[in-house]
């Protein structure tokens, strides 16, 4: 039965151990374990804290980040609409050449057709006339085979001849 109820004397020693161990505890064991318990804590907390900072930090390289990607995005875009810009003026400009390309030769095509029409009409005409030349030259032949009919012919061109100056003056 001492085991459930221990004497008087026992549970005064007991008391006393327990108040001397406490009070060792309260002046070197507590103030320690508290002393651990606080740098602990702020050593939590000052992880804690640089986590935030690192979170906030890794947010705005974020946003920073997407700023620069927006930014080249921009970039991007215009040069992108320089580019079709200046191969449009490229093409354009092409093509007005081309057009004044196509409209010079065909005034050259134009200008050396009139030429060669005008040269064949010259030539036409040069035939034309040697051949009424020759024509003529057969006709008068033939008409003025004899010396009557050539004088005949000399005096009717002379009459007009006189006829013809009388009436320019």
């Amino acid at each position: 039965m001492d085991l459930l109820m221990p004497s008087t004397g026992l549970l005064f020693w007991m008391t006393i151990v327990f108040l001397i161990a406490l009070c060792i505890l309260g002046k070197w064991g507590f103030p320690s374990i508290s002393k651990m318990v606080k740098e602990r804590k702020a050593f939590i907390d000052d992880s804690l804290r640089k986590a935030h900072e690192a979170n906030e930090k890794l947010a705005n390289i974020q946003k920073e980040g997407e700023s620069i990607l927006q930014e080249a995005r921009e970039k991007q875009a215009a040069i992108m609409k320089e580019a079709t810009e200046t191969r449009e003026a490229i093409v354009a400009k092409a093509q007005e050449k081309a057009k004044d390309e196509g409209a010079r030769l065909i005034n050259d095509a134009k200008a050396e057709i009139v030429t060669e029409k005008q040269q064949a009409i010259r030539e036409i005409r040069a035939q034309v006339a040697e051949l009424s030349v020759k024509i003529a030259e057969r006709i008068v032949r033939e008409k003025l085979s004899g010396d009557g009919k050539q004088m005949e012919l000399i005096d009717k061109l002379l009459d007009e001849v006189t006829v013809d100056d009388k009436t320019s003056k």
